[in-house]
């Protein structure tokens, strides 16, 4: 096998090549297998002081249009739940994701500055799993946001 650089634009390294192989790479230059993202139920609950339940409505269905995947929300004065579906590569991932949510979106959405209370992560075959032997079913009404 014979192998040659390639030309490299100013300020970049060449790149190796396998000259007997259509397009290979090197060893070195080899990408680790990808893994397939995953998509992850979560349940996301937050606490707090006392909000205006309209100011409190509007926030949530603010970051009900911002976030992708989005189910649905209760909520109260005082603590709201947020269930939506996460795309990650694994567990670890979905749980920092829904862990920065709350944050993350604070001033785009004007939520109120609660704490994180809980939190539940649980892969799509657990969930569907849970919804058809009747535990952890779906909240009353789906989609939306919706006071308790």
């Amino acid at each position: 096998m014979v192998r040659r650089r390639e030309e490299a634009l100013p300020g970049q390294r060449p790149e190796r090549r396998l000259t007997s192989i259509e397009g290979g790479r090197d060893v070195e230059q080899r990408e680790a297998p990808r893994e397939q993202a995953r998509m992850w139920h979560v349940v996301l609950s937050v606490a707090g002081a006392a909000t205006p339940l309209p100011e409190l409505r509007t926030a949530l269905e603010k970051l009900a249009h911002d976030h992708s995947f989005f189910l649905t929300a209760r909520y109260a004065a005082d603590h709201a739940e947020v269930r939506y579906w996460e795309e990650a590569r694994d567990l670890h991932d979905a749980a920092a994701i829904a862990l920065r949510l709350w944050g993350e979106h604070k001033a785009s959405a004007k939520l109120p500055a609660w704490e994180i209370v809980g939190l539940e992560v649980v892969d799509r075959p657990t969930y569907h799993k849970r919804v058809a032997e009747g535990f952890g079913s779906p909240p009353p009404q789906l989609g939306g946001v919706h006071p308790y």
